[in-house]
């Protein structure tokens, strides 16, 4: 963790240029963006921020060791950047369980590309290809990747192993999944939110005393 949460400034300073697409992952077959009934978080359009929001590594230790285990996923903030929102959330996986041939349960994300970066840990991610048993998300959509999809992976996903350092881009709508994993695997996911679908100024409930403290008045 240590030589990954430094780089993280880098990432974020970067968000913007990540909505380009990967040439390196064609999307799904099929997955032309379906209309999904969706409305933006109320709190948005702010002014440009005017000061950081600092993510420490104790406040990530401090969230991998007291969350729930359920869901795996925890957003640990999402900031109104001005003209698009932005969210970091850590990821921790323990053991798949799953056996070779076992289909491979996938998601996808109508409106919020990933940037993964391993911070421990391995596991198979399979990515793109066409969506089997494709069925869209019902209910209201979670804060950390809003509307979101799901199924098990088809023809044309791309299977590989991942382990600490690596880093993966994943666009909207790209299905993704993991299996194999055989201990665990833990990953910081940076979200830009160019269309608002992430509610802006959310603060994960263990962090809310890690609030910045706004600058004085002049």
């Amino acid at each position: 963790m240590k030589r990954i949460v430094p780089g993280l400034v880098s990432v974020l300073l970067l968000a913007p240029a990540l909505q380009i697409t990967s040439q390196a992952q064609a999307p799904a077959a099929g997955a032309q963006r379906a209309p999904t009934p969706f409305v933006p978080a109320p709190a948005q359009n702010g002014p440009t921020p005017t000061i950081a929001f600092d993510i420490t590594k104790a406040d990530i230790d401090f969230v991998l060791k007291n969350a729930p285990a359920n869901p795996p996923d925890r957003q640990l903030r999402v900031v109104d950047m001005g003209k698009y929102n932005l969210g970091v959330g850590i990821i921790h996986r323990g053991p798949t369980n799953d056996k070779p041939g076992d289909p491979i349960q996938m998601i996808y994300h109508d409106f919020t590309p990933e940037v993964y970066i391993i911070t421990s840990g391995s596991g198979i991610l399979t990515t793109g290809g066409v969506i089997e048993n494709r069925r869209q998300g019902t209910g209201v959509p979670n804060v950390m990747n809003g509307p979101s999809g799901g199924g098990t992976a088809g023809a044309g996903a791309y299977s590989r192993a991942v382990s600490e350092g690596d880093i993966i881009i994943i666009p909207t709508m790209v299905a993704h999944g993991w299996s194999h994993i055989k201990d665990h695997v833990t990953y910081l996911s940076v979200r830009p939110d160019p269309e608002r679908a992430l509610p802006a100024g959310y603060v994960y409930p263990l962090l809310f005393k890690n609030l910045p403290t706004p600058p004085p008045k002049q």
